[in-house]
């Protein structure tokens, strides 16, 4: 299977929310449609979409502050799982970060997510002993999943 890498386009959208969706990605907390306009106006090059034979089906949010690296919303479809490409996503990001001269990389798991975690561990990421802190600036709207139903 030939994975393709590049930059988010405008027609990902659909595409990509529904990706997300199925991949348990959304969260009533956050609104992905903001996410993604937040992202287009921060490095958008660094919004990776990950194609075969032309379908989306994988995604990673790639930023740099000058400090750390982060990735935010790596997903694969479900049904394009172990077949690695969630590490060639990683990869790609990895390079990305690295040729910015970023020292190292930070992500966020969901402690419930353990089939993640896992496979973050198995391309080399480790815990790290650090309580996670956030506080919301602004409230997002509601998203509807529905809208973006069989993507």
């Amino acid at each position: 299977m030939s994975l393709t890498i590049r930059p988010y386009q405008a027609g990902d959208r659909r595409d990509v929310l529904g990706l997300w969706v199925e991949c348990g990605l959304v969260i009533e907390a956050n609104n992905p449609e903001r996410d993604i306009e937040r992202k287009l106006g921060v490095r958008p090059e660094w919004f990776l979409v990950g194609l075969v034979g032309g379908a989306v089906v994988a995604t990673c949010m790639v930023g740099y502050e000058g400090h750390r690296g982060w990735v935010n919303y790596l997903a694969v479809s479900p049904r394009h799982r172990r077949q690695g490409l969630g590490s060639l996503m990683m990869q790609e990001a990895e390079r990305i970060l690295s040729a910015a001269g970023c020292p190292k990389i930070n992500l966020q798991v969901r402690t419930s997510n353990g089939d993640v975690l896992a496979f973050y561990q198995r391309i080399g990421y480790i815990r790290d002993d650090v309580v996670s802190l956030g506080k919301r600036l602004e409230q997002d709207q509601p998203f509807d999943p529905g809208d973006c139903a069989g993507g």
